[in-house]
């Protein structure tokens, strides 16, 4: 396959960006979309060009570190990883636009890589259990319906990868915090921290500069995991009733 590549190049998060164009050819249809890129980078490197900068690690669909807006889409015309994405979802001649995440919340850094730390500190703000439980219990030792089960598992997949918050028209991240909110609220050992965990992990949000959901689901189809977008009613539900709590 040969491509035409229109590429955003920045220096750092103080430069000015603009897209760049390579042409690449000899490119398989087996081929992920990162070997794709690192195919150019080899090239750029051969003919003393500065290689494009973008974020991986696992390859495999799991950490999430991917982040590219492809063709206008985050993580491409596929709903999984970028990582995953095979160059067989694309035709020879074709001209692909790629681009970081773009939201006031995740500043690029380098070419294609953006700081997504704003996810971390949500994550701090709330998402985890504080109550001293020593060693790691049976899994057994406490009971937890299976719907629940299934509830906190769908939530728990969630890898952060940030495909919500670049999809979304307004760059609001209720999708990502309602995950991990969801995921740990339904369960028994969550049960405890419930109001504090869900006021605390929104107004860190908030505090964050993501924008503000109007629920237009463009977070849920570009989701590489499948997180339902009744997850955020679910957390506006917790969000409320902790809310009323705290009032009283």
């Amino acid at each position: 396959m040969k491509l035409t590549l229109r590429v955003w190049r920045q220096k750092n998060a103080d430069a000015e960006g603009a897209m760049s164009t390579y042409e690449v050819d000899g490119i398989s249809s087996d081929m992920s979309f990162l070997e794709m890129l690192d195919v150019l980078n080899e090239r750029l490197i051969l003919s003393g060009e500065e290689p494009v900068a973008f974020d991986h690690d696992c390859r495999e669909g799991i950490c999430g570190a991917c982040s590219l807006v492809i063709n206008g889409d985050a993580h491409g015309p596929e709903r999984t990883t970028t990582c995953q994405l095979h160059m067989r979802s694309f035709r020879d001649g074709d001209t692909i636009d790629i681009e970081p995440w773009r939201a006031s919340a995740f500043p690029v850094i380098k070419d294609l890589v953006v700081d997504r730390s704003a996810f971390d500190r949500i994550i701090q703000a709330g998402g985890y259990v504080t109550a001293p439980t020593g060693s790691a219990p049976e899994a057994h030792a406490t009971p937890v319906p299976k719907a629940d089960a299934d509830l906190a598992f769908e939530h728990a997949e969630c890898i952060g990868c940030g495909a919500c918050v670049a999809a979304c028209p307004n760059g609001a991240a209720m999708l990502f915090t309602s995950a991990k909110v969801n995921h740990l609220n339904v369960l028994p050992q969550g049960a405890p921290e419930r109001e504090t965990r869900v006021l605390d992990m929104v107004a860190q949000m908030d505090a964050e500069g993501f924008g503000g959901c109007t629920l237009t689901g463009e977070c849920a189809t570009a989701c590489p995991k499948g997180i339902p977008l009744m997850s955020i009613t679910s957390m506006n539900k917790e969000w409320l009733r902790a809310n009323r709590k705290v009032r009283r």
